[in-house]
């Protein structure tokens, strides 16, 4: 990297830094959506910065925060200018950044994912089983269980001996 590409490297990453100072801040454009700054880039010679950005959410919400960006380009530009110290600001261009906003959108859903496998895992890690460790009843236990109804039912409503049929 020359001393040139170093320079307006380090330049774009200030330029970058005041832009999304300026948008979370000081910019109080309604129309401005939920934008993020995602690049910088300063031409070598420093006259010219492209700002890319990504605007979470619809078409129009897209179009209402470029509106936005456009006409607050002069007092970013001031503040870049103020903040950087350079004898000539960098003209700013503003691009909708389309790519990070699949890539981040996949990137979010797989954190996401990712972060549920792991809850799931901590819950499960120290858990007991709420009553007792087998929930399910058998055959067996249901058949002896009816067993033992049959029996009581028996023995308390038949004392006449004859089944079926109450003691009058």
């Amino acid at each position: 990297m020359s001393m040139d590409a170093a320079r307006a490297r380090k330049l774009a990453d200030r330029i970058q830094q005041v832009v999304a100072e300026m948008l979370e801040r000081r910019i109080k454009d309604p129309r401005l959506g939920f934008v993020t700054v995602t690049d910088t880039r300063v031409t070598a010679d420093l006259s010219d910065a492209t700002v890319y950005y990504t605007v979470f959410g619809s078409e129009a919400e897209r179009a209402d925060s470029a509106a936005a960006l456009e006409s607050a380009k002069g007092i970013i530009r001031s503040e870049v200018g103020r903040q950087t110290g350079l004898r000539h600001t960098p003209t700013l261009s503003f691009v909708h950044d389309p790519l990070p906003d699949n890539a981040r959108h996949m990137d979010d859903l797989f954190a996401l994912a990712r972060a549920k496998d792991a809850e799931v895992a901590k819950q499960a890690e120290g858990a007991q089983f709420a009553g007792e460790a087998d929930p399910y009843r058998f055959e067996d236990d249901l058949d002896a269980e009816a067993a033992e109804e049959e029996g009581e039912e028996t023995a308390e409503e038949e004392p006449s001996g004859r089944a079926g049929h109450s003691a009058r």
